[in-house]
């Protein structure tokens, strides 16, 4: 139960990993390449608008946050391409445990059983090595494509937060899922929610 950094996490051709200073092209071209398709369920500033953090300031922004064991900020790459980015974070030790899950993925990978592998991935590291006992993720009730990912990983619904989150110009509602470590059979090798995907979904979840 050790907060490791640097990190990467595999699963086959998926890879979770930090954010490096060569992705910078390839990163601002993946998010001006889908700005259209990521608007509806990109959070915005209620006083400034949309202000999206330049490549340097998100990944020093990353680095440290990561550092001092307070989030888990990942890229998602397929086959070594980036593809979307996953974060496990504010991550909350002591009697809490707990960490809140927030992802992204491309337009070209959408639906092909990427994220709910990404997010399986990384739960189980959280619950196997981090020693988490709670997992959050909040989805606008409009946002299918998430629902079904929460969905796919048996995440419970808790409810809804009014206006929790200013996303796309205004507040907007949550709707909020989670999932404990008791409700996942971990096995030795540290795969519980990801094993169950596999089972349920092998179509989605190629091992190699």
């Amino acid at each position: 139960m050790v907060h490791v950094w640097p990190l990467a996490l595999h699963d086959g051709e998926l890879t979770l990993r930090p954010l490096r200073r060569r992705d910078r092209a390839a990163f601002e071209r993946l998010r001006q390449r889908n700005a259209r398709w990521l608007r509806p369920w990109d959070a915005t500033d209620p006083e400034h608008g949309p202000r999206p953090m330049d490549f340097r300031t998100l990944r020093r922004w990353s680095q440290e946050q990561a550092r001092l064991g307070l989030a888990l900020p990942l890229v998602i790459t397929v086959q070594g391409r980036l593809a979307g980015q996953i974060t496990a974070g504010p991550i909350q030790y002591g009697a809490l445990r707990s960490a809140v899950l927030g992802y992204w993925i491309g337009q070209d990978e959408a639906g092909r059983g990427v994220v709910p592998r990404a997010v399986a991935l990384l739960i189980d590291h959280l619950f196997a090595e981090l020693g988490l006992h709670r997992i959050e993720v909040t989805v606008r009730p409009e946002n299918a494509a998430s629902l079904r990912v929460v969905e796919k990983l048996h995440l419970r619904p808790e409810g809804a937060r009014r206006s929790a989150i200013h996303v796309d110009g205004a507040w907007r509602d949550h709707l909020v899922f989670a999932l404990t470590a008791e409700e996942v059979a971990t096995g030795e090798d540290g795969r519980g929610v990801l094993r169950r995907l596999r089972r349920e979904f092998p179509a989605d979840t190629p091992t190699t």
